[in-house]
């Protein structure tokens, strides 16, 4: 009789799981769909961000048309994480991504993504992240060199 108690709570115990386990899976995945990425995302917030990024990179490909590939490079090597950590300077404590063995001296553009960054503060202060600037002159970067 113990046994047979066992066995039915331990049935209706793996039932609570897989019930609970659904229910979060599905919390998970219905929210990820209401989360998409979109082009239009700084329309409201700072309309002028995306055609300010474009001008820049624009004018610094015109200026050194190698860039552009610097600028693509930039964007590949901060997306192990897509955080913006490539742009990270070094503190008393810290050793920033810019300076950390593996990229001194090997990315460059770093300039144009800081006047990039000076220019989207200027109209918008704090409102446009780092790794979506670079994203978007990554992006711009391609449309530009082709």
């Amino acid at each position: 009789m113990a046994s047979s108690r066992r066995t039915s709570s331990t049935k209706i115990s793996a039932s609570y799981l897989k019930l609970l386990l659904s229910l979060v899976w599905l919390a998970a995945f219905s929210a990820a769909g209401s989360t998409e990425l979109t082009s239009t995302y700084y329309d409201e917030s700072c309309p002028d961000a995306l055609s300010t990024i474009k001008t820049v990179v624009e004018s610094a490909i015109a200026n050194e048309t190698a860039i552009g590939a610097s600028l693509i490079r930039l964007h590949f090597h901060d997306c192990f994480g897509c955080d913006g950590s490539i742009l990270l300077d070094d503190t008393t404590n810290f050793t920033g991504e810019k300076s950390a063995s593996p990229n001194k001296n090997s990315l460059q553009g770093f300039d144009v993504i800081d006047t990039v960054k000076t220019a989207v503060e200027s109209i918008c202060p704090s409102v446009v992240s780092c790794a979506d600037i670079l994203a978007v002159v990554a992006r711009d970067a391609v449309v530009t060199v082709r």
